[in-house]
């Protein structure tokens, strides 16, 4: 009995690989494997060595590769994407600069995950440290690439994804009729033409999301060594943690492996079971 109950203690705790988006993605991640730590599990980060926010902790191991880009240059790129954000327009202008925009901020996280999949040594240590399963924001899709290849259950922690690629992957109904999308600044009750609007402006997402993720489709295919596409790399999460409110946002379907904790990245919120 003694040996079966020691046996179930080793059994509580797990080793988890953790993939981060770098920036705000990173601070509310951090949350939660700081907790993950204090219960016991042990957990192997990898970043780039060139970030914003990732920074080696002495709370868990991180395994950093190198990158083509210089903290200058990256940093140069987010504060010129994020001026974008708040800058006013027509619609063709703000949608010609944020082409651009995503498709530079695109060419970082491909570069990078690039990088990472050609790190043999590091990408041996991953594969010979027998993880239980891959943490990471779906966001970039490296992280999704690396639970594909090493065959493990994938936790995907996110705010949203553009263009609804969420809702797709895990088949979740998103109808135009009641679901308004983002920056339409529309609400769950519409007129008509409302609506038609709504579901027009699913029109442009569609080119951006397809220049910003099919090169890791390329990427993955090129490294799983067999066709892959974005979402096939979306649809093998075993569970979505989503960092929405309802308080602050529109009601929205939810499939059963989703998860909404809103709020996490408030530190003084603390973390449901």
């Amino acid at each position: 009995v003694v040996l079966l109950l020691s046996l179930l203690g080793l059994a509580a705790a797990g080793k988890l690989l953790v993939v981060p988006v770098d920036g705000s993605h990173w601070l509310s991640m951090r949350e939660v494997v700081d907790i993950l730590v204090q219960r016991g599990h042990e957990v192997v980060a990898v970043a780039p060595e060139v970030s914003l926010r990732i920074k080696p902790s002495k709370n868990f191991v991180m395994k950093m590769y190198s990158v083509p880009y210089t903290l200058e240059d990256l940093k140069k790129e987010f504060q010129a994407f994020f001026h974008f954000s708040f800058e006013q327009g027509s619609f063709l202008e703000r949608f010609v600069k944020a082409y651009q925009g995503i498709k530079r901020i695109t060419n970082f996280g491909v570069s990078s995950c690039g990088h990472l999949l050609q790190n043999k040594e590091l990408i041996r240590y991953l594969e010979e440290s027998k993880f239980d399963a891959v943490l990471t924001d779906p966001v970039l899709l490296c992280g999704a690439i690396l639970a594909k290849h090493l065959s493990l259950p994938a936790v995907y922690f996110l705010r949203g994804m553009p263009c609804g690629l969420d809702f797709d992957a895990t088949q979740c109904p998103r109808p135009p009729s009641y679901v308004p999308r983002g920056f339409t600044q529309l609400t769950d009750h519409m007129s008509f033409l409302q609506r038609v609007k709504n579901l027009l402006h699913d029109i442009p997402d569609i080119f951006l999301c397809d220049f910003a993720f099919q090169p890791y489709s390329k990427l993955a295919s090129e490294f799983l060594q067999q066709d892959v596409t974005v979402q096939d790399l979306l649809r093998q999460a075993s569970v979505w943690l989503l960092r929405s409110e309802f308080v602050l946002e529109y009601p929205r379907p939810l499939m059963p492996n989703t998860i909404p904790i809103g709020g996490v990245n408030c530190a003084h919120k603390e973390l449901s079971q």
